[in-house]
């Protein structure tokens, strides 16, 4: 994540000087940012942001999403540039390095002017449009009065590769919990989070716990999942595209291209369907100690089985929360449970898999639950 301050303006020429600092890692290397105030003919007052990305190896499968957030009152509160206002290449999804340009149009309308400007980028994979057999049923198939799946020709769209982080919801927690929103006592365990809070007067910092930066971050209800995505510009997966991205396509480049079969499309598990410790390789982080980790492993630390497109952690280490309801003929009316998907560190092997689901109440947060990001297109 990068933050800029306006530290002088050169009336002249109308550009903005800006000085930028790395804060946490896990959000993509961005550098060398400027802004410039700019007075159109027509259009009226824009903004034009341009930032080196740093990421040498996106492509189109493999993307960085990119947002930005801006504050007009030095810090104090800040906004989502919503992307109907921007302009170019340097924002939403971005496929290729290098210096990115983009236009922040009726800025003169929307009082931005000198702003503070965070550019923050995810790195994510493409699931192209298709279809994919779903073998689950909606609310864990709990409900035998309920025997039709979702539709399962999904369009395309991306997925967060790496589950969010510690070190990413504490940059969150410091731009919007100041009143202490999104943290609990619980997440100051350093074997199973790691974030510790200081109030400051009411006004409340988070500061991550040295050497947990880039865990899953753990301890997030569903309410606070879906607050931090809202804040990125992305949302939750249902359990439709958790399971897709989990398993692949009848066709791992999408139907309309056709050209790449998936060779397992009811695996069982994102590697295939050998079982996660078969032949003494552990190649998820489940309810065993064998595989390397007491309880949670960092994000990636099982990348060579990543899913059919190298989406890491869908098995196991946390389970993640979805979009869809636990909703059934016998559960009308009650408070409204959610479904997670992919397992736990306290999961047995079994519960990994590509099928089985838990549901939960959206106000709980515990030590097994986290989450990633989509966006849709």
């Amino acid at each position: 994540m990068i933050e800029l301050r306006m530290v002088k303006k050169l009336i002249c020429t109308g550009i903005v000087i800006l000085w930028a600092k790395l804060v946490f890692p896990q959000w993509l290397n961005i550098s060398d940012i400027t802004i410039n105030s700019i007075q159109t003919e027509h259009g009226g007052p824009l903004i034009e942001i341009s930032y080196l990305l740093n990421e040498e190896d996106l492509t189109e499968d493999q993307p960085a999403y990119i947002f930005i957030r801006y504050s007009l009152d030095n810090g104090s509160t800040w906004l989502l540039a919503d992307n109907g206002y921007l302009k170019g290449e340097g924002f939403d999804i971005v496929s290729n390095p290098g210096k990115k340009t983009l236009l922040f149009w009726g800025s003169g309308e929307m009082g931005v002017r000198e702003p503070q400007i965070r550019i923050r980028g995810i790195r994510m994979a493409k699931v192209p449009a298709g279809n994919f057999i779903m073998r689950s049923f909606p609310a864990g198939g709990k409900d035998p009065f309920i025997m039709k799946r979702p539709d399962t020709n999904l369009p395309e769209y991306y997925m967060a590769i790496n589950e969010t982080t510690i070190s990413m919801y504490l940059d969150y927690l410091n731009e919007m919990g100041k009143e202490g929103g999104g943290w609990y006592e619980r997440m100051a365990n350093i074997r199973l989070c790691g974030i510790i809070r200081t109030d400051s007067d009411g006004n409340y910092t988070y500061e991550v716990i040295p050497g947990r930066e880039n865990y899953p971050i753990t301890y997030v209800s569903w309410y606070d999942a879906y607050a931090f995505l809202h804040w990125c510009g992305l949302t939750l997966p249902s359990e439709a595209m958790f399971e897709k991205a989990y398993v692949g396509g009848l066709y791992l480049d999408g139907d309309q291209s056709g050209k790449v079969p998936n060779p397992i499309p009811e695996r069982k598990y994102p590697w295939g369907n050998e079982v996660p410790d078969q032949g003494g390789t552990y190649r998820c982080n489940y309810d065993r100690e064998e595989d390397g980790f007491l309880n949670l492993a960092p994000v990636g630390s099982f990348g060579d089985y990543a899913s059919p497109y190298g989406i890491n952690d869908l098995a196991g280490n946390v389970a993640e929360w979805t979009l869809d309801w636990y909703t059934t003929a016998y559960h009308v009316g009650l408070d409204g449970f959610r479904m997670v998907r992919g397992g736990s560190w306290l999961a047995l092997p079994v519960a990994c898999d590509a099928v089985s689901g838990a549901t939960q109440f959206p106000i709980r947060e515990s030590s097994i639950t986290g989450f990633r990001g989509v966006k849709r297109e």
